[in-house]
């Protein structure tokens, strides 16, 4: 009965081996089974993980990459939509189009005729200028000498007497018909001959101009040119008076004490 007793207790105290516990494998199986269902639920994870991220997964497919993120896609509020191409196009060229117009204003302004004011004329002694000669004479000359032209006289002007001026104004060229002889005008004077009219120059240096007298017709024509007018509306009068006046032989004064 002892040994009975002693096998027993040997027999309990001894654990038993792997392949007699039925029971610990039965736990065993029903521990790993939740831990081999959270094993294949991550491979799902990971796989769909790197189906998402471009990675070849289990079907060996390749998903495109990544969509840029917010900071590289451009701000729909930028200048280029916000101003169409069109808009920026008629900003640039509107200034040229201005800085165009007022040039082209500007030359239009320089080739208008100047609204000038009528010009003052005063009196001179001109007794033969309602004869028949200053009566022909004027309506004959011509409406331009050279760069002059015809100015609108003051009323009530000088009988026989012609005046022309530069678009912009300035010293006029004026023309009297039917003066007494000049006192300057003596048997020593000079003279100078333009398309066949004679003519004595008297200077007036402070005037900056000179008059110019025509000595060989009826009446004594006087011919007032400012520096600077060239020899043209000289020579065109002189024309006139060629055409419409014949000449007279000259009547000079005496000469000078």
């Amino acid at each position: 009965m002892a040994a009975d007793s002693s096998d027993s207790d040997s027999a309990k105290g001894q654990e038993p081996t792997e392949g007699e516990k039925p029971t610990d494998l039965g736990k065993g199986e029903a521990a790993s089974g939740p831990a081999e269902k959270i094993s294949a639920t991550e491979q799902s994870k990971t796989a769909e993980t790197s189906d998402t991220d471009g990675t070849p997964g289990a079907s060996g497919e390749t998903e495109p990459a990544e969509k840029p993120s917010a900071a590289e896609e451009p701000e729909s509020g930028s200048d280029e939509s916000r101003y169409p191409p069109a808009l920026i196009a008629t900003a640039v060229a509107l200034p040229v189009v201005l800085v165009v117009a007022v040039l082209v204003a500007a030359v239009l302004a320089r080739r208008l005729p100047v609204e000038r004011e009528p010009l003052v004329l005063g009196p001179v002694p001109a007794p033969a200028a309602t004869g028949e000669a200053c009566t022909k004479l004027l309506p004959a000359l011509p409406a331009d000498l050279g760069e002059f032209t015809k100015s609108t006289l003051v009323e009530p002007a000088p009988p026989a007497a012609r005046a022309w001026q530069r678009p912009e104004g300035g010293d006029a060229i004026v023309l009297r018909c039917g003066l007494d002889r000049p006192l300057e005008f003596h048997r020593a004077s000079p003279l100078q001959i333009v398309n066949d009219v004679q003519w004595f120059e008297a200077r007036d240096d402070a005037a900056k101009a000179s008059t110019w007298f025509a000595v060989d017709r009826e009446t004594y024509i006087a011919l007032t040119v400012p520096d600077g007018s060239g020899p043209t509306p000289l020579q065109e009068v002189s024309d006139t008076i060629t055409a419409n006046l014949p000449a007279k032989p000259l009547d000079p004064g005496p000469l000078p004490n």
